[in-house]
């Protein structure tokens, strides 16, 4: 009888072991970031952009910005920022969840960038692995760098060089 009992209780007992899992996790997005971010990120959650005071959510390609009094999520910016460049705006990064929670800290510590045009981006880099990606512009991935897209604003910057394309 003792040994029916300690057996239900070692296979009561064996019931309720978990073997320990260890589970490492790498994320890395470079396909999924814009070819106006900048350069030297293996992942990005977020990033800022100082000039337009607006936030950008890489994996779901949303902006997220103020609006009345409260913050906006969307894919397309409002038409006040038309007027903005994104390829040439500088980039913060951010890998914090719902960055615009600590907007005041960003704005006092990165204001001070929203003019600075010298960041490299990625359509501008010269590494293989940057390129073949989503351009941030028309919801789809692009097989080359020099798209329709593009050769305007590539053939005005060949054309005039950086120090037109920076002022």
């Amino acid at each position: 009888m003792k040994r029916y009992f300690y057996l239900s209780l070692l296979f009561v007992g064996l019931g309720f072991f978990q073997p320990s899992s260890a589970q490492v996790s790498v994320s890395i997005n470079i396909g999924s970031q814009p070819l106006w971010g900048p350069v030297g990120y293996d992942y990005v959650r977020y990033y800022y952009l100082p000039e337009m005071d607006v936030y950008y959510d890489v994996s779901s390609r949303r902006y997220t910005y103020y609006h009345g009094n409260r913050w906006v999520t969307n894919s397309k910016l409002p038409s006040r920022y038309k007027h903005y460049d994104v390829y040439r705006t500088y980039k913060v990064v951010l890998n914090e969840p719902s960055p615009w929670r600590y907007h005041s800290r960003h704005r006092s510590s990165y204001g001070r960038y929203s003019h600075n045009h010298s960041q490299v981006i990625l359509r501008d880099s010269h590494r293989d692995h940057y390129h073949n990606r989503y351009d941030g512009r028309d919801g789809r991935r692009d097989d080359k760098y020099n798209k329709k897209s593009h050769k305007k604003h590539d053939k005005d910057y060949r054309k005039h060089g950086r120090k037109h394309h920076d002022d």
